[in-house]
């Protein structure tokens, strides 16, 4: 799969490994330790599931604007049992509940940089802040971490209900296991995405934005330089759900996935394209599209849903 809608840490961006074991607890400072109970506050008290009953239907693309290289085709009639699946992505203020609840430490924590667009940091920032080679919207910023999305001086404290990024593939299991659920499966995610239609290219049919108006959050304007409209999430139910009732399942982050990819050793795979999305280089917004990082990878693009079985 291509590489342009988030590169991975260890291959693309040149992070560090983390040193001794992976300390995943530990205490907060005293400011980060008042943002993270600030956050948590504002937690539900129970995430938002929706029951789906399963049944069969047509996974993948054939379409002109898919991906064959991405491993989008071919279509092929699959099943899926009954599960439950996230109204949302989860939120930062629900993944403060469970960093404030155990002291969990995240990839990004670990490893002391996440990678960020370079349209959302400030001039002096992004000047001092290492490109990614083959994709330079990308900088890797120091102390950037879920709830400090742009590095030290930024703060998610106005970012409660948009969902949380910074997060790595481990980082959703860790959440996933705290709250007694899961990640969905590839093929789970598109039964959802696609809320009942088959094989339309959005949750919602076959116009990307019908009667002229946005249904997603993706880059517009030129990219990277110059967006005509504002760059970076959106709260996690900004625009209306499909006919499941569920929120942004393309646009505003990708979204970590159960399954790997062909082989065992391939790296996760995220579905559902981000804010960065663009027809110009990447027209992965659609339900189909595909990308992959590595497990340990966090990107400010980047988040997850939950999942359990039966509904």
């Amino acid at each position: 799969m291509g590489s342009c809608c988030g590169p991975s840490r260890a291959v693309d961006a040149g992070g560090g490994e983390s040193t001794g074991g992976p300390d995943r607890t530990g205490r907060q400072g005293a400011a980060s330790t008042a943002l993270v109970e600030r956050l948590a506050a504002r937690a539900p008290g129970q995430l938002p599931f929706i029951g789906l009953p399963g049944g069969e239907f047509r996974m993948g693309s054939d379409d002109p604007e898919a991906y064959p290289e991405d491993g989008e085709g071919p279509v092929r009639a699959v099943g899926v049992s009954p599960f439950a699946i996230g109204a949302t992505t989860v939120t930062v203020a629900e993944f403060a509940a469970f960093v404030l609840e155990t002291g969990y430490r995240t990839d990004a924590e670990l490893h002391g940089s996440s990678l960020v667009f370079a349209g959302l940091l400030p001039p002096n920032v992004r000047a001092r802040c290492p490109a990614v080679v083959e994709t330079p919207w990308w900088r890797q910023v120091e102390g950037a971490t879920w709830c400090r999305p742009e590095g030290p001086t930024s703060s998610a404290e106005d970012r409660d209900d948009h969902p949380v990024t910074h997060v790595s593939h481990r980082d959703a299991l860790a959440y996933a296991g705290w709250v007694g659920g899961r990640l969905p499966t590839e093929t789970e995610w598109e039964y959802a995405a696609r809320g009942g239609l088959d094989q339309q290219p959005f949750p919602w049919g076959e116009l990307m934005e019908p009667e002229g108006a946005p249904r997603m959050q993706t880059f517009h304007g030129t990219f990277p330089h110059e967006p005509t409209a504002p760059v970076g999430t959106v709260p996690a139910d900004a625009f209306p759900p499909n006919a499941f009732g569920l929120h942004n399942m393309t646009g505003n982050v990708w979204e970590w996935t159960a399954a790997p990819g062909a082989a065992a050793d391939d790296p996760p795979v995220l579905r559902g394209g981000s804010y960065l999305c663009h027809a110009s280089y990447c027209r992965r917004y659609r339900t189909s599209a595909r990308t992959a990082a590595t497990a340990d990878t966090s990107l400010g693009h980047t988040g997850f849903r939950l999942a359990v079985a039966g509904h």
